[in-house]
């Protein structure tokens, strides 16, 4: 038996072969969008989908973040004009907080979850306990989705009764555990008070949250081996990790960028960068969507032998909003700034308090700033006054040496300290 095992040929083809496919699906899907859902109709409508053929013109592209659903849903209820089909021609319909409604389409494995699960080691016959929400939000119906499509059994737990959820899990004997891994723990410790063997669980496959090495530490102490998902309600099964445990491998069936938070630029291979998916199912046709989850792509394939994208993994969230006197402050106002003056490669805008009054000081990554046109002082001048009237605030501007400025993924770093 090879050291590891695919869900099928799709993740070890050449990258080329990968990116050429997902182009000639692009153009259908773009198709699909403007003709099926009200909002990519107007979005989408100068747009020829012929045209899309490669990244770079995809990036030109306008780009729809989740943040912007909210108000989205409230005008057009209940999907914001995003959906092709009308809300009776859905499997299931979801609500997510905020609320989001999130739906869900016919087919096998519509969130994509079996090939996660798979990467976890689940295999047919395999019984699944899964602490996934079944309540309205659709994590629970993703994994379960997936597991029919491997053919595993599966034991609906939902949140809390962790007592009754170890008394399950000494009963029925599960393979698998799939949720949260804070979850994870505390139905093994719980179990230990209680005197039961759940030891039958000895793999799982975790999300929803942050998970620690020293939490896989922990679990894999207590015999169960887990690997990560990287999901959304919107979208489903985005990446997730295989048995190598390097990185975040992306999903066969979506095609994913990186772009500077508050734009839609792709960043330079290996930089920090908000995670913006375009998805192939035909009733939600999500193009470009913004996640507003922070990653970087690590270079080269997986020790698995995958192929595909490997994300670092979450860093952190993308809308770094701030109030600074009064006035809120977007990434893409910071961005605006940044494309007054293309002397300016990168900045960062860091806010703080000097003798209790708010300061932002906007550091801008210049090659050498004496030599542009009017000198060192009229730059400073410019992008001053551009900070102005892009941000309606006051702003101060220093200059930093390109690549100086951290890779993490701030556009706005506010690093003021509230009492509270």
């Amino acid at each position: 038996m090879p050291p590891f095992e695919y869900y099928d040929e799709l993740e070890i083809r050449p990258p080329e072969v990968r990116d050429a496919d997902l182009m000639a699906r692009l153009a259908g899907q773009i198709t699909n969008a403007k003709e099926n859902a009200p909002f990519f109709a107007n979005l989408l409508k100068d747009v020829d989908a012929r045209a899309i053929t490669d990244r770079r013109a995809l990036a030109d592209l306008p780009v729809t973040r989740k943040s912007d659903l909210i108000e989205l849903q409230t005008l057009a209820k209940p999907f914001g004009g995003l959906t092709t089909r009308i809300p009776g021609q859905l499997k299931r319909i979801f609500q997510s907080p905020g609320p989001i409604y999130d739906p869900e389409g016919y087919g096998e494995d519509w969130w994509r979850t079996a090939r996660a699960l798979f990467a976890a080691g689940i295999r047919a016959g395999d019984i699944l306990h899964n602490t996934f929400s079944y309540h309205l939000t659709p994590a629970g119906i993703m994994i379960e989705t997936g597991a029919a499509k491997l053919g595993c059994a599966v034991v609906p737990a939902g949140v809390g009764n962790t007592e009754l959820q170890v008394r399950a899990i000494a009963d029925i004997r599960p393979t698998g555990y799939v949720g949260t891994p804070s979850f994870l723990k505390i139905i093994l410790e719980k179990a230990a008070e209680m005197g039961q063997d759940v030891s039958s669980m000895s793999k799982g496959l975790v999300g929803g949250e942050a998970f620690f090495p020293n939490q896989r530490r922990e679990l894999a102490d207590l015999s169960v081996v887990c690997t990560q998902i990287y999901a959304s309600a919107d979208i489903g099964n985005i990446a997730f990790e295989s048995a190598s445990q390097e990185g975040l491998i992306v999903d066969e069936g979506l095609l994913v960028e990186i772009v500077r938070p508050g734009t839609g630029d792709p960043v330079e291979a290996g930089e920090v960068g908000e995670v913006v998916v375009t998805t192939f199912v035909p009733e939600y046709p999500l193009i470009r969507f913004a996640t507003g989850d922070l990653s970087a792509v690590l270079p080269g394939v997986s020790p698995c032998g995958r192929t595909n994208m490997r994300l670092k993994g979450w860093m952190g969230r993308a809308d770094q909003t701030t109030k600074v006197r009064g006035m809120f402050v977007h990434p893409k106002q910071v961005a605006d700034v940044v494309d007054r003056h293309p002397e300016v490669m990168k900045a960062r805008l860091l806010v703080d308090q000097r003798d209790g009054a708010d300061v932002m000081t906007l550091s801008c990554e210049v090659a050498d700033p004496e030599t542009t046109a009017g000198g060192k002082d009229a730059l400073l001048a410019e992008i001053s006054a551009s900070i102005q009237a892009v941000c309606k605030v006051r702003g101060e501007v220093g200059f930093a040496e390109p690549g100086s400025l951290p890779n993490d993924g701030k556009v706005i770093d506010d690093i003021r300290e509230f009492e509270g």
